[in-house]
């Protein structure tokens, strides 16, 4: 992509590209941050993840992302039960932006049958056409820290 953005076309995303979700085989889903939202973002410091059990109705967070210069939710995509922080993001918090799409958040299960939950959004090729059009809207070049991760 010309933005430099890195996107996953096998991914479900947000109207707004914020974050990603992937199903898992066990009717989970993991949720992450997009190569564009850690790049708005910048080096995150902090990460909390709602407590597990917790309803979350669609469009309240999961979890809380906080920067030098920012603090926001990571928006729920549907109705959902949370069921898992990632421990590892939240002991390095930068681990997200070194690769976000190897580090998920947190593992919800959606209140609705999967398939009804992720209707509301994005994959494929309409996924990339609006990615690459919201970098070239807003001028969006992304970058990540320097530095390896090990484990995974």
């Amino acid at each position: 992509m010309p933005s430099a953005c890195e996107f996953r076309p096998e991914l479900f995303y947000d109207s707004e590209f914020q974050i990603w979700v992937r199903p898992e085989a066990d009717g989970a889903v993991s949720v992450g941050m997009t190569d564009i939202s850690q790049t708005i973002a910048g080096k995150v410091l902090h990460v909390r993840v709602r407590r597990p059990g917790s309803l979350r109705p669609r469009g309240k967070p999961v979890a809380t992302v906080e920067t030098g210069k920012w603090a926001g939710p990571v928006p729920n995509p549907f109705d959902c039960v949370i069921e898992a922080a990632n421990e590892r993001v939240l002991e390095e918090p930068s681990l997200l932006n070194r690769d976000p799409y190897r580090w998920w958040i947190a593992r919800v299960r959606p209140t609705a049958p999967l398939a009804e939950a992720l209707a509301g959004l994005v994959t494929g090729e309409p996924a990339a056409a609006g990615f690459e059009a919201r970098c070239r809207r807003e001028d969006i070049r992304c970058k990540r820290l320097d530095g390896g991760a090990a484990g995974g």
